[in-house]
This record gives structure tokens, sequence and C-alpha cells, in this order.
């Protein structure tokens, strides 16, 4: 099977600094691919790079069997995006915000305002439909932004932190469709430092530390190099063994016993 998206020792540097070592990966599709890392692994900048977003110094990526640089914009009509940190228009409603994301994507008017309608009653969000977004709560944006990126029936999703601020029933609503959407064809690639949800849901497991992949499997395959959990295995190739002595040290530090020698 043809991958859908091919990454080749992809390369990014800001300030002469690589922020991304010859990262290279393929993804087939129907996959649900859990990409994770550190702050500053390098993650967001792959995505971006992916997207569009930003210029790339060095590799090549191909997706839907093209390389990007030979595409025009169309082929990001094929893709939904939802970012970590999104700045919504927050004087828009609900309705007008995403008839405009809607019609970025081409689609015709009547068919966006019925998937809107029924995409936020299955959310539990449909009383808010013509409400201003600067009155949603962080959970209730969250929705508004994984509709946004779905509406259009994309064939590749990259979500980052796509359960943030959801409640329990939604974040098991979120889980169900992503298994959905996979037996559906859809492919998912997505970021998460909730290391419980990455291994319940993902096919495949990517590490990223400081730039470069240093895990590429499914979790029964990679959880042989640690002590059962992906969060250790997550701790053991990226180093961080300091959990429990800074914890002692913010303690310390908020009772007011730091530096204290007794």
């Amino acid at each position: 099977m043809e991958s859908i998206l091919e990454i080749n020792q992809l390369v990014k540097q800001f300030d002469g600094k690589a922020v991304l070592k010859e990262v290279t990966f393929s993804v087939s599709p129907g996959e649900i691919i859990g990409y994770i890392g550190p702050n500053g692994a390098g993650k967001s900048t792959t995505v971006k790079i992916i997207l569009g977003m930003l210029e790339k110094d060095g590799g090549s990526i191909k997706l839907f069997g093209e390389p990007i640089e030979s595409k025009d914009a169309s082929y990001k009509s094929r893709i939904g995006y939802v970012p970590e940190n999104a700045d919504l228009y927050e004087t828009l409603t609900a309705r007008e915000y995403l008839l405009f994301i809607g019609e970025l994507y081409g689609m015709a008017e009547k068919d966006i305002l019925k998937k809107s309608e029924e995409m936020m009653d299955a959310l539990g969000i449909k009383d808010s439909l013509n409400s201003r977004l600067s009155s949603f709560s962080k959970g209730m944006r969250q929705k508004v932004l994984i509709i946004s990126s779905l509406m259009h029936n994309p064939d590749i999703l990259f979500w980052d932190e796509p359960l943030s601020g959801l409640d329990a029933n939604s974040v098991q609503v979120i889980k169900e469709l992503l298994w959905k959407l996979k037996k559906d064809g859809k492919t998912i690639f997505y970021s998460s430092h909730v290391m419980d949800t990455v291994e319940k849901l993902s096919d495949r497991i990517l590490i990223l530390n400081e730039g470069e992949v240093v895990a590429d499997g499914p979790f029964e395959e990679l959880k042989e190099e640690a002590d059962g959990t992906l969060e250790q295995l997550f701790n053991t190739l990226t180093g961080f063994d300091q959990h429990g002595a800074l914890a002692e040290q913010f303690l310390l530090a908020m009772k007011g016993e730091a530096g204290n020698d007794a």
C-alpha cells in the first residue's frame, strides 16, 4: 500500500539551531499515529512544515503521493488541522465561524450549516450555535475546532492535543470518533502529552527527542524497551528521570523550606 505521507531526512533550523535533524518516517492510509515528545522536540514544527506554514531547510515531504512543493494549495482541502493553541475569532458566533471555515474549503452554505448544527448537536453544544465564541468555555472552543477540522470530510487529520479542555464524557466521544474515522479509512496523526491516551489509541507511536526520531513502532513492540508503560518508555528514551527530585524541590519551595540544611 502506498504511503499517504512520506518524510525523508527533514531538516529545520531556527537561528542556527537544528530543530529537526533528518527526521524520516512514512504513514500508511488508515493509521492512527501518536507523535509525541518533550516540549521543543519539533512536533509542531513537523506538522507546520507539512501544512506549508513553515519552510523546510532540507529533506523531502510527499503527501498523497506527490511532493508538497509540486502541489497548489488545493491539497489542503484534504487535511483537517487542530493546533494546540488556536486563536478563534471571538466576536463571531459559532455559526459564523464554521460558515467562514467551511467556505474556505469551498463548501456550499447549506451543507456547512446543516453539518455545523448536526455535529454541534452530537457534541452537546447545539444550543450555543448562535452564541459568540467569546462566551465559550475552553472545552466548547475545542469542540468547535474539532468540528471545523472535520466538516469538509478530510482524508488525513493533524491534531495537536485534541482532548485539551474536554470533560470526561466528551473525551470518550472523541476517542470513539477516532476509531470510527480509522474504520472509515481516515489517517490520524496526533500529538498529546496524555500518555495513557496515546498508548491506547495509537496503531503506531513515534517519539521525537531533540529533533530526532528515537522510537517508531506499535506500543506492543516498543514497550519491551521499558517496564510496561508508554510513560516509562518515554522517560527512558528522552532521558528524563528527575520527576521525583523536581517534585520534592517544588514541595520544599512551597513550604518555604528550600535551601534549609536541617
